[in-house]
């Protein structure tokens, strides 16, 4: 049996937001496994306190810290003074609550390897266990997600850019593995640290409650699922309301849109009417995806791989996407989804819409892929692989 010591920018839940569900599937795969997990993990929500027992069985020892602001002074100082990016005290960290947490739990328990998931809220801590097995899976390369966010015209994005990437250059390098989920974020990291030893494990799907299903679908019913506190999210919601629907109606009145997701702001709301449903956060999304017609994902920032493409494709609705929108995807164009460039998305969309024979052949080779690739056992799988191949290394 492996002991494992889990670091984490987030906790394991709540689900709907989607950089939590990687922590709750493998976490919940490897325990059932056999496998003896020690969480410690910071939160920014003011409930994530109330709702460990939602995950608590997964895991042998939980403890949660608030995450602490970080201004831009401290991570200024930090490029400047190579000698503090890496601090050898609690005092020197951006969080020393959880310094001492760790510390205290690897003077307790003899840990097997030490898994680090997140970024720059968590790469610190490196020298608390340098002596152990470890590895660190920042998800994503943030610097990808800025670069496409630049070129769509966020000022901030182009100003934050060349300090992320900057950080990026060093964060990972003492770790043993570097994990990513997507092929483009490899290469991004790879492009600014050629020396670090990169795995590519992408994110996986519950295949039983994400499957078709035998309900008829609704005519003309255009989907988009997103958490709309992600700006990206929101982005892609005004690209489907000012462009694409539009777009879509002059040829096919009877079209509608559906946005279905966590948080939609006031904005979005309003512009609720006869052929535009904007029904916020639901219980269940997959009755949805069951009914809906299309699943059209105009994302065109962003990075990772997208989980609400992978649910898609496991539920058998044709989906019309931008590259991004698929990218760490291995989808094959025309065969498991209809791919083209924002501005063509809506001519995407009429052609499925008016086409049932290509509908039929994207639901069923959507699903045959999810199934052969992407599945969270599979995914437990593969990070069972690298641990044992990081700790025989050791």
């Amino acid at each position: 049996m492996k002991t494992i010591l889990l670091i984490s920018r987030c906790p394991p839940y709540p689900l709907h937001l989607g950089d939590r569900l990687i922590i709750w599937h493998l976490a919940r795969e490897l325990s059932r496994r056999g496998y003896a997990i020690d969480l410690l993990a910071l939160y920014d929500r003011d409930d994530d306190p109330t709702q460990v027992d939602k995950y608590r069985s997964f895991f042998r020892h939980i403890d949660l810290f608030p995450e602490p602001s970080r201004g831009g002074m401290a991570y200024m100082q930090r490029l400047l003074s190579p000698g503090r990016r890496f601090p050898a005290s609690a005092k020197r960290s951006f969080c020393p609550p959880l310094w001492h947490g760790i510390a205290a739990l690897l003077e307790q328990a003899g840990y097997d390897l030490v898994h680090c998931f997140g970024s720059v809220s968590v790469y610190e801590f490196h020298s608390l266990f340098a002596d152990l097995p470890n590895l660190i899976t920042p998800y994503e390369s943030h610097a990808l997600y800025l670069r496409s966010a630049a070129r769509g015209g966020q000022l901030s994005a182009r100003l934050r850019l060349p300090i992320v990437r900057r950080f990026e250059s060093f964060m990972y390098t003492p770790y043993d593995r570097t994990v990513v989920i997507s092929e483009a974020d490899r290469a991004q990291l790879l492009d600014l640290q050629p020396a670090l030893s990169i795995e590519v494990i992408p994110n996986g799907i519950e295949l039983e409650r994400f499957r078709p299903r035998d309900v008829e679908r609704d005519p003309h019913t255009l989907l988009f699922v997103g958490n709309y506190e992600y700006p990206p999210n929101q982005d892609a919601a005004r690209i489907l309301v000012d462009k694409v629907l539009p777009e879509v109606r002059r040829a096919i009145p009877e079209a509608r849109l559906q946005l279905i997701g966590n948080n939609p702001p006031d904005w979005l709301r309003e512009l609720a009417n006869d052929h535009i449903e904007i029904s916020g956060r639901v219980p269940e999304v997959t009755p949805y995806l069951a009914r809906a017609t299309v699943f059209v994902c105009p994302l065109r920032i962003g990075a990772g791989l997208k989980n609400k493409v992978l649910e898609a494709l496991a539920m058998g609705i044709p989906v019309a996407a931008t590259p991004l929108s698929v990218e760490g995807i291995d989808v094959r164009a025309g065969e498991s989804a209809l791919i083209a460039p924002v501005d063509q998305i809506a001519q995407r969309t009429i052609e499925l819409l008016g086409d049932a024979a290509l509908r039929e052949r994207l639901s069923k080779n959507g699903r045959a892929l999810i199934e052969s690739r992407y599945s969270w056992e599979q995914t437990a799988s593969s990070y069972e692989g690298l641990y044992e191949e990081i700790c025989r290394a050791r």
